[in-house]
């Protein structure tokens, strides 16, 4: 009789390494999670815009010899910066202290204003406590961050 020696994979040979790669391409895809990774640039991005913000505003009350009241913000009522129905914060900064305004990421993919005359919704808040002490914040951040720059 011959013995056949024909090389090869048993079909359970087969099955096992298909698993084993299954299982780690979902401990993978776990640990990479792009989701989170998006969520976590967004923030970043917002933050920059948040401290960005907040040093126009210190440069422009500089400018009014610290008259914080220039900006006539109401005490402890944080306020959306846009122009229609909030406070309109592009038309005190634009160009003289920052040569676009940022928008949240999410809001119109970020794009930044150039222009003040044009509706604009920036996604982030405004605030002046009773200490003079503005705070500019982007309430939409994700994954439970809170992100606020106070000065």
């Amino acid at each position: 009789m011959k013995k056949n020696t024909k090389g090869g994979f048993t079909l359970i040979e087969i099955l096992i390494v298909i698993g084993i790669i299954a299982i780690l391409a979902a401990i993978v895809l776990v640990a990479v999670n792009p989701a989170r990774q998006f969520s976590k640039a967004n923030n970043t991005q917002r933050s920059s815009n948040t401290t960005e913000l907040l040093s126009a505003v210190g440069q422009y009350i500089i400018d009014q010899k610290g008259a914080t009241s220039t900006l006539a913000l109401t005490v402890g009522a944080p306020m959306n910066i846009k122009k229609t129905g909030g406070y309109d914060l592009c038309s005190k900064l634009l160009p003289t202290y920052m040569p676009s305004f940022p928008q949240d990421p999410k809001t119109n993919g970020g794009a930044n204003i150039t222009d003040c005359a044009s509706a604009y919704d920036t996604g982030y808040t405004i605030n002046i406590d009773s200490n003079d002490r503005i705070t500019i914040a982007a309430p939409n951040a994700e994954i439970g961050a809170t992100i606020a720059v106070t000065r």
